[in-house]
């Protein structure tokens, strides 16, 4: 068991990660006495893997629980689903003392934050991730938000959890699409920050791919520290530190909110967006072509998608502008300049955007994608 402590001064809390770290969650309520009741956001299928251990560990602890399942998709982050389950957070809170359970992947973790932050001007919450991605990515460093037409993440906050319990034993029961999903993530956190983390993937990429936990679990806490580190040198991402961990992203979530949500899962279309990112560094001449080639090959081992498909150019440039980490009309990617270290850049050439996002797009769906 490993607790990752983010300093925040007035918002601190721990991430703890470990095999069988559930069984520390009654612990973990006492010290931090949110509440008597929980109201657990969850979706079916991982409330029917592991709802009763949860509910088992919260009587243990001696609070209640009220379980509200959304669908397990993108779309579920949405101000129809969030109002939805904020009136049933209500109803459910009168006359008690409760706190809200994020139980899931990225999708339940961004809506259940969101619900948290604005129900009641702000209901105390906590994150218990079940997916690899979450695990290292999403349920950490407070940014909670659901999504729009126009693009994801557009209506949100930034509201901490009073703590992240990361039990690598739910990754057991992933599809081998979800692992690679997470994977994605993980090649990220290589590239952005740590030289080490992305040579050990190389090395051991066939047994990351197998979900061999011996190794997953050390990559969650790796990749976990290094949000962490991130976070509380820059909280609201208003020195441009935190900026670095969009690596990816810009492209990224253009081609999710054109692909309507449906055709990727959110590591997949990130994996495309670094591949993006990483060749225009190269173009720009920030990154070496051999430092590209070990981006690709990583991210091609890990069975992520190579080619962007369901998608058009105009499309994916006008998602783009939607994307925060624009200043007024100028553009800003985070792009590579060699493993571990990466460089914010405004207003890289729309024609060089263009070109490589042009070159990677294909017209029919590859079986890669469909495969679990």
């Amino acid at each position: 068991m490993k607790t990752i402590n983010i300093p925040l001064p007035a918002n601190a809390y721990p991430v703890v990660v470990g095999h069988g770290a559930l069984a520390g969650l009654a612990d973990l309520l006492g010290k931090y006495r949110l509440g008597t009741d929980a109201v657990i956001i969850s979706n079916p299928k991982v409330f029917g893997l592991h709802g009763r251990q949860l509910q088992g560990v919260l009587r243990k602890a001696g609070v209640t629980a009220k379980v509200l399942l959304v669908a397990d998709s993108e779309k579920s982050k949405s101000m129809a689903t969030a109002v939805r389950l904020i009136d049933q957070v209500v109803r459910y809170s009168v006359g008690r003392k409760c706190f809200i359970v994020a139980f899931g992947g990225g999708v339940t973790g961004d809506l259940a934050g969101f619900v948290a932050a604005v129900t009641k001007r702000g209901l105390p919450f906590i994150q218990v991730p079940t997916t690899f991605l979450a695990q290292i990515d999403s349920s950490i460093g407070g940014k909670v938000a659901v999504d729009l037409p126009a693009g994801k993440n557009l209506v949100g906050a930034f509201y901490h959890p009073r703590f992240v319990l990361a039990d690598t034993a739910f990754l057991e029961t992933l599809s081998g699409r979800q692992i690679r999903n997470g994977l994605a993530e993980a090649v990220k956190y290589g590239v952005i920050a740590d030289a080490r983390l992305f040579s050990f993937m190389e090395k051991e990429y066939r047994r990351l791919v197998e979900n061999d936990l011996s190794v997953i679990t050390p990559v969650v806490s790796a990749c976990a520290a290094i949000k962490a580190k991130i976070v509380a040198a820059d909280e609201k991402e208003t020195r441009g530190l935190r900026t670095i961990l969009n690596f990816g992203h810009t492209i990224g979530h253009a081609i999710e909110t054109t692909a309507g949500y449906t055709l990727y899962q959110h590591g997949e279309a990130v994996a495309l967006g670094m591949r993006a990112a990483a060749s225009i560094s190269v173009r720009m001449k920030l990154l070496d072509p051999m430092v590209h080639f070990r981006i690709e090959t990583l991210l091609t081992a890990f069975g992520l998608p190579e080619n962007i498909e369901g998608c058009s150019l105009p499309g994916i440039l006008s998602a783009m502008r939607f994307d925060k980490k624009f200043s007024g009309k100028t553009n800003r990617f985070v792009l590579a300049r060699d493993i571990g270290d990466v460089v914010l850049q405004e207003g890289v050439d729309l024609a060089l955007i263009s070109a490589v996002v042009g070159k990677m797009l294909i017209r029919r769906r590859s079986s890669r994608l469909l495969s679990h």
